[in-house]
């Protein structure tokens, strides 16, 4: 069974065709996720993308036939619609910092983290201070409102007609969820959306069959049945919620690294420290941490080809040179402090700023483990799964052993929504070989050692 999973992440969009069957990725479709303008602030250009996503969706079926659709996207995103179903306002990117603008006014509404799990973040990170933001700024548009979804049901909309949200979406920092109540937050009604939220349904829930032109237009049957959808961080997630027993911990890594512990010790959240509740697809809270590693990696690592030599590897160790938190100090568990490397930058091989960059990431990665209480294996999930330095370091931070999923837990997570996920083959992930474990674990004490004060 082919299933087209819809992948919107913040920096690329995709179009994967997986095969349930062999649980394998078959084929995929790309394009960059462009934010445009400032009319009347940044946004994302959702009918480019819908235009991307029907092309890709036509490309992959006549290519290989597409037997169903599911959706994944980013979170901190909602859509906001007028009863004829068009946007009432356009799709905030949620780095703008506009919200900031009435960061102060939100915060004497905004439900306690005790409350939502939800710890105050920058720009538009959290949903309601988005939407505070917009109904203040803009309340004509915001009266127009009938219906608030979360990103992957609008997509869901837009193929089948069918308003729903998803509790994975809402329970992302999103200060709108109490994830033990298990209930929207009061900062529902104190922004006058009671009764707009779109009704909740199962991430694995078929909501219907995509529409008429939909079928016209892609040359799908017009019987494909389309599913719910959910949170990328919470699809890469899933596929060991079904293989596995607790406790575990899962690293999804991308733009974003988020830790998301199973089971394990009693959590240290911090709200201050992007500490916060997830909740996975079945509606159980989930510990996590978070920081911007992808981004990190943008902003820090050399670029063009640049490889990691043994020599590199040696002198890092010999000469300790570390690069010290943060690289970003908006997002993760240092913020508001920035760092750097220990020594004169200008002095390091490409080799040497790349490895530190990844080790500073897996370093980062632990500390996060570290306050989400996690215990038992580290399964790294996305990008940084392939990075050996990564890996040999997280290991040696944590003390416990690192493998890495084959493939996407991301697609496997969201593809096995329309079958439930018993039938898809359970996950055999490969422990990575250790490399100068000794010499790693001085490394990373001697790192956390010059940790700064929190």
């Amino acid at each position: 069974m082919n299933v087209a999973v819809i992948d919107i992440g913040k920096t690329n969009a995709k179009v994967i065709l997986y095969d349930l069957e062999a649980a394998a990725e078959k084929d995929v479709r790309s394009t960059r996720n462009a934010v445009t303008g400032s009319d009347p602030y940044p946004h994302f250009e959702v009918d480019d993308l819908f235009a991307f996503i029907l092309g890709a969706l036509a490309e992959l079926h006549k290519a290989y036939g597409v037997d169903a659709i599911s959706v994944t996207t980013h979170g901190a995103t909602a859509t906001l619609l007028k009863k004829d179903g068009s946007l009432a306002l356009p799709v905030l990117d949620y780095e703008h910092d506009g919200p900031d603008e009435t960061r102060e006014a939100y915060e004497s509404v905004r439900p306690p983290f005790a409350i939502t799990g939800s710890p105050h973040l920058a720009v538009g990170l959290n949903i309601g201070a988005q939407l505070f933001w917009q109904k203040t700024r803009f309340p004509e548009a915001f009266s127009d409102i009938a219906t608030v979804l979360p990103y992957p049901q609008y997509w869901g909309f837009r193929l089948t007609g069918r308003l729903a949200s998803e509790v994975t979406s809402w329970g992302c920092h999103s200060d709108l969820w109490s994830p033990r109540a298990k209930t929207f937050s009061p900062l529902v009604e104190a922004l006058g959306l009671e009764g707009k939220m779109a009704p909740l349904v199962r991430a694995d829930e078929e909501l219907g069959a995509i529409l008429p032109e939909i079928a016209e237009k892609t040359g799908l049957s017009s019987d494909t049945p389309v599913y719910a959808g959910i949170h990328d961080s919470n699809a890469s997630l899933l596929p060991h919620l079904w293989s596995r027993k607790s406790p575990f911990a899962v690293v999804s890594t991308g733009t974003w690294v988020v830790v998301m512990a199973v089971g394990g010790h009693p959590p240290m959240l911090d709200e201050t420290r992007d500490t916060l509740i997830n909740v996975n697809a079945f509606g159980d809270p989930v510990p996590s941490a978070r920081f911007m590693g992808g981004r990190v990696f943008e902003v820090a690592a050399p670029k063009g080809d640049v490889a990691v030599t043994d020599e590199d590897r040696t002198a890092m160790l010999k000469r300790g040179v570390m690069l010290m938190p943060s690289v970003l100090g908006d997002t993760g568990p240092f913020q508001g402090i920035i760092g750097g490397w220990t020594i004169d930058e200008a002095k390091l091989t490409p080799g040497m700023r790349l490895l530190g960059v990844c080790w500073y990431l897996a370093l980062m990665t632990g500390v996060c483990l570290e306050l989400t209480g996690a215990s038992g294996p580290v399964i790294v999930e996305g990008p940084f799964s392939e990075n050996r330095d990564f890996l040999a370091m997280l290991a040696a931070a944590t003390g416990r052993p690192v493998e890495k999923s084959p493939g996407s837990g991301t697609s496997t997570g969201t593809a096995g929504l329309v079958t439930g996920g018993p039938k898809l083959k359970a996950f055999a992930p490969h422990p990575e070989p250790l490399h100068d474990l000794d010499a790693l674990n001085r490394y990373a004490e001697a790192w956390r050692e010059n940790l700064p004060a929190v």
